[in-house]
């Protein structure tokens, strides 16, 4: 069901969920259908031990700072990240991120900028961490994030970018319990000290649930006071308590980061969440930004991925992006 005032009025208001996390309820402001339900932003989680170790006081805001401080934390044991290459989620949201810093969004309309210098430098900068700077472990390489997950709970990182608070549980009782905390992502894209003025500020993807109403329902009335019911402040503090999964409603959202401050950069950074392209093509070109990493682990694992194979990995994905989306365009034949 498309959701106009009488519809939103039926869940309790469009004002109650932040902003941010319509961003994805449909392709514009003026046609939603996706009514938000919990929020899963990323976050970096960083800890705070080997930190002050090193002398850092102050946590990275750009990615030139977060490479450096990593560099600072790298040595007795300890690495300055834990990255999950091999994992088939985590690499392409690196890659997103510092791009749309930079101001390339991946897809606009229905032209992809794969093959572009913004993106390029992402990848750099993301391979250089394992084959040039040396704070990431080897291993790291064959890693999915539940191996980056757990070298960050044995204290063998300073820093575990990319998790959400569904880490919270596996942290719990850990060797880094009690010391560390959650950050935000850096916003400021490699090779720049500020943004710059067509940056995008995306601490993160726009991730969590969205609920719907079917068109072909015949107890539509039902449905929406479902919705109602658990678009609630106290229903989605609840749910937050059973699942961690972070509320949508901004009262309840506003209250858990007033109770748990050491949640409040998730919180943050569900407000700077913004929305991937809103696009059926996604899913193919989001597999063609992970492809350029599989076909870069064997290079990753000899010590290099050089300038050459990375260019001509991004033509390829950017052909295959292109393709997709003009499939889209012609009614997906």
């Amino acid at each position: 069901v498309e959701m106009g005032a009488e519809q939103w009025d039926a869940v309790g208001g469009k004002d109650q969920f932040a902003p941010a996390s319509l961003g994805i309820s449909g392709p514009s402001t003026s046609k939603q259908i996706g009514i938000p339900f919990a929020s899963r932003p990323f976050v970096m989680a960083v800890n705070t031990e080997l930190l002050a170790r090193a002398g850092i006081t102050d946590l990275p805001t750009t990615w030139d700072q977060l490479t450096e401080d990593a560099r600072k934390t790298t040595g007795d044991g300890t690495y300055g990240m834990a990255i999950a290459y091999a994992d088939g989620f985590d690499p392409w949201k690196f890659v997103w991120g510092m791009a749309q810093n930079a101001g390339n969004t991946i897809v606009d309309g229905g032209k992809a900028e794969i093959d572009a210098p913004a993106v390029e430098q992402a990848y750099r900068t993301y391979f250089d961490w394992v084959t040039k700077d040396g704070v990431v472990d080897p291993a790291a390489i064959g890693w999915n994030n539940p191996q980056a997950l757990a070298q960050f709970a044995d204290g063998k990182a300073a820093f575990f970018p990319m998790t959400t608070t569904t880490s919270l549980n596996s942290l719990k009782g850990s060797a880094v319990d009690g010391k560390y905390e959650y950050a935000l992502l850096p916003t400021v894209p490699p090779g720049a000290t500020e943004r710059p003025a067509d940056g995008i500020e995306a601490a993160s993807i726009l991730s969590g649930d969205n609920l719907v109403v079917a068109d072909y329902g015949s107890k539509q009335d039902l449905s929406f006071e479902f919705v109602k019911q658990v678009s609630s402040p106290e229903a989605q503090e609840r749910y937050f308590e059973l699942f961690g999964q972070l509320p949508t409603n901004t009262v309840a959202a506003d209250r858990i980061a007033e109770q748990n401050p050491d949640l409040a950069p998730i919180v943050r950074a569900g407000e700077l969440s913004k929305p991937t392209a809103f696009t059926g093509a996604w899913s193919d070109v989001q597999l063609s930004l992970v492809d350029v990493v599989v076909q870069s682990i064997p290079s990753l694992k000899s010590g290099e991925v050089s300038d050459d194979q990375l260019r001509k990995r991004l033509a390829a994905a950017q052909r295959d992006a292109q393709a997709t989306l003009d499939r889209q365009k012609n009614g997906g034949l």
